[in-house]
């Protein structure tokens, strides 16, 4: 990479996009960015951290781009029309994708540990780095979310961690393609199920992706990962399971409780087992914390040593995170936009009683056309009789998209299987509808993806509920 370039993030707000320019900006880069968000006076907050570690913002209009010497980084979602884009073009400036920029940075480092799959991989992750930052291997991290144990005052938005040693752990997506770009040493893949590609697809990308790792992480309890993993090597793989006594690290004595869950865990080769008492809910985090552990193994840290790290994982945000209670109410802020993740969410809170009043904005046209029939089943499976699902329509930030689809399809869908739902076509509305049906012993949950101001959202819903 030229030090004599400077990078200009297009959409530098983005949940992939933030931490890759923290990165480059802690390794004496110069950087720079624009955000439609700041455009709208969104999420200022995060904007003036931005500013605060000398990055420069613009408008998203072109005029932050001024010679050729810059490289406008671009995600797969920004179109040519936009007028970043159309400006570097004219100037003759590079254009490259974060994905690109991000491989070329993690396939240097001596060790390279990627994360994948349809779900639990941003989890997964600020596992892992909480692990070896506890063994004090010191590991830079790229994260799609904000690690709780990584925040300070002067690093609120802790989706990155600039390390000194020559690991570097990262999050790599699929839903673009661009997954096939990274070489790690240590590859774990979560799981395999329908999300922003056909299944075939993203069975193509992600056995693509762990052919080339020296160890690979795999998940027995996932038929497709559990396919992989049968033909792969023995010598390559650490597996684990919850329920399959065959797997290398396998989970069991499982204790769930409102706030966490514990386990013991099991190495198969060494016999040896330590106990974990994670701090985040749900099945799903236990395999998220075996995924860790196998991770960690294979970087060689201890089992016991790892164990323990997971002990003070605190989670992160916008994942199953609790925001608070009010006059017996619960707010809930969760990540959740896919079947599978929704279904493992619905499926944790209702470990125990409490009604589920359920906020699903839908984080795109596209994803939900793909995905209509697999979401409108699993809320019919997954949501109790009397729990409530609200549905804004799908969030869209500008662009060619088709919108023959709402999320009124969703809800008649929802409806036709005997659940109770409603469509609004605006958020406020949404809303008003939660805080009007609440009562004690509820729980409030926000569900979504891509849209920062969720967060908001649900913070102003618990605002609404009273002290």
């Amino acid at each position: 990479m030229d030090r004599d370039k400077h990078y200009f993030f297009c959409g530098i707000g983005g949940s992939g996009m933030l931490p890759l320019a923290l990165i480059l900006r802690g390794r004496g880069y110069v950087v720079e960015g624009s955000d439609r968000m700041l455009d709208h006076g969104l999420n200022t907050q995060k904007f003036d951290f931005l500013s605060d570690r000398g990055i420069r913002l613009h408008a998203q209009d072109g005029s932050g781009l001024t010679g050729p010497d810059q490289i406008l980084v671009i995600s797969g979602a920004i179109e040519d029309s936009v007028p970043d884009v159309q400006a570097a073009r004219r100037l003759g400036a590079t254009v490259t994708t974060r994905a690109e920029l991000l491989a070329v940075i993690f396939n240097a480092a001596p060790l390279s540990i990627a994360v994948g799959g349809t779900s639990g991989k941003s989890t997964t992750t600020g596992m892992i780095a909480w692990i070896l930052n506890h063994a004090g291997r010191d590991p830079t991290v790229m994260n799609g979310a904000v690690m709780k144990n990584f925040i300070a005052p002067d690093t609120p938005y802790a989706s990155a961690v600039l390390g000194k040693s020559d690991i570097f752990v990262s999050e790599v997506d699929e839903s673009d393609g661009s997954i096939g770009l990274y070489t790690p040493r240590i590859a774990v893949l979560t799981n395999i199920a329908l999300d922003h590609k056909s299944l075939d697809e993203l069975r193509a990308l992600f056995r693509d992706f762990v052919s080339t790792a020296a160890t690979v992480v795999l998940n027995l309890d996932n038929d497709e990962t559990a396919v992989l993993a049968a033909e792969l090597p023995p010598g390559r793989t650490i597996t684990f399971s919850l329920t399959d006594g065959d797997a290398d690290l396998c989970a069991g004595t499982l204790a769930p409780t409102p706030e966490g869950i514990g386990f013991e865990v099991t190495e198969r080769a060494s016999g040896e087992s330590a106990p974990v008492a994670l701090r985040v809910p749900g099945n799903h985090n236990v395999a998220n914390a075996l995924a860790a552990l196998g991770a960690a193994r294979a970087s060689g840290v201890t089992l016991k040593e790892a164990a323990l790290a997971l002990d003070g994982f605190s989670g992160l945000r916008r994942r199953l995170e609790f925001l608070g209670a009010a006059k017996g109410v619960t707010v809930i802020d969760d990540f959740a936009h896919n079947p599978d993740k929704i279904c493992a969410t619905l499926t944790t809170l209702h470990t125990f009683p409490g009604r589920l009043l359920v906020m699903f904005q839908p984080h795109g046209f596209g994803p939900l056309r793909l995905m209509k029939e697999a979401i409108i089943d699993c809320f019919a499976r997954c949501l109790h009789d009397d729990d409530v699902l609200v549905m804004p329509d799908p969030v869209y930030f500008g662009g060619t998209v088709e919108r023959t689809i709402s999320s009124q399809d969703i809800v008649q869908g929802v409806r036709a299987r005997g659940r109770s739902a409603c469509a609004f076509a605006e958020r406020t509305a949404c809303g008003d509808k939660l805080i009007e049906l609440s009562r004690p012993g509820d729980r409030i949950v926000v569900m979504g993806a891509r849209d920062d101001t969720l967060a908001l959202f649900a913070a102003e819903l618990l605002d609404r509920l009273g002290p």
